[in-house]
């Protein structure tokens, strides 16, 4: 489905008539909200103030439709665009709309190859992949709040069978260490991963990240690349960090984030996500 529809005119002819204005791509887990999933009134207050104030204000998230609509809401985003799933689903949001958006793309893939490859390597790990409707499927019980819907229990063999949005892995008994050897040890192809901080595993399409679903969107919005910033803290935020023009890392993001970001803020305890965003307001 285009996404240059009418309001992505609008937003056009908004960004000539505010030649200040950015187009802001913005983490939540750690970035937004702590790792207990609270958003501070400081980063909520800037967050609305930059909505408020034209720049187009993009949610780009690990996390499932399910999980960010409550975000969305709580910085008051009413029209533009959300990415869901490390890239693998874009809403459009729209008030006219009987749920207030709709899903403008979605990107696929067959997770068998993966989940095989790893489920010899990682056989006590926890498995779930989200469904090209929205629906999550997993194996014991398996279910985590980034989810946002709560997942069916399936056989193992059965997940093999449809085709994936998003594949999570996790381990309690596992280190992120031991993922990312497992990952090296089976040489994932043909999809994108990420480790994150913990003994996750984000598995999406091939090619497929914040920053390829981001860059779709700045393309079709006809978006000066010169006026893009993106905030984020994790390393499936690495290249959406590469990607724009100011990226700035949370200040207790891994040194491999920091890396390539053009900045580090402060921590997300410590409201870095505020200090960034009240920089656009001056």
């Amino acid at each position: 489905m285009t996404i240059l529809t009418e309001h992505a005119v609008a937003d056009i002819e908004d960004q000539q008539q505010n030649p200040t204005a950015h187009l802001i791509a913005l983490d939540v887990d750690g970035t937004l909200v702590d790792h207990d999933g609270h958003m501070s009134p400081g980063v909520r207050e800037a967050a609305q103030a930059v909505v408020a104030a034209g720049h187009q204000v993009i949610i780009a998230t690990g996390r499932s439709l399910g999980a960010t609509l409550p975000i969305v809401e709580l910085i008051g985003l009413t029209e533009g665009y959300v990415v869901c799933c490390n890239g693998g689903v874009t809403l459009r949001l729209d008030p006219a709309l009987t749920d207030g958006y709709e899903v403008i793309h979605r990107e696929t893939f067959d997770p068998a190859p993966a989940l095989t490859a790893l489920r010899k390597r990682l056989p006590v790990a926890k498995y779930a992949l989200e469904d090209s409707e929205g629906r999550f499927l997993s194996t014991e019980r398996f279910q985590d709040a980034s989810f946002g819907v709560e997942a069916t229990a399936v056989d193992f063999h059965d997940m093999l069978q449809a085709e994936a949005v998003r594949v999570v892995v996790f381990s309690s008994e596992n280190t992120s260490e031991d993922f990312t050897e497992a990952i090296a040890g089976i040489g994932l192809s043909g999809v994108t991963y990420s480790v994150g901080w913990t003994a996750w595993l984000d598995i999406a399409a091939a090619g497929v990240t914040k920053a390829s679903a981001l860059e779709r969107l700045r393309d079709s919005l006809g978006w000066d690349a010169t006026r893009t910033l993106a905030m984020g803290d994790g390393r499936n935020d690495v290249e959406m960090l590469a990607w724009a023009s100011r990226g700035v890392a949370m200040g207790q993001a891994p040194e491999e984030v920091r890396a390539v970001a053009d900045e580090v803020t402060a921590s997300v305890d410590d409201d870095g996500a505020a200090h960034v965003l009240r920089s656009l307001l001056a």
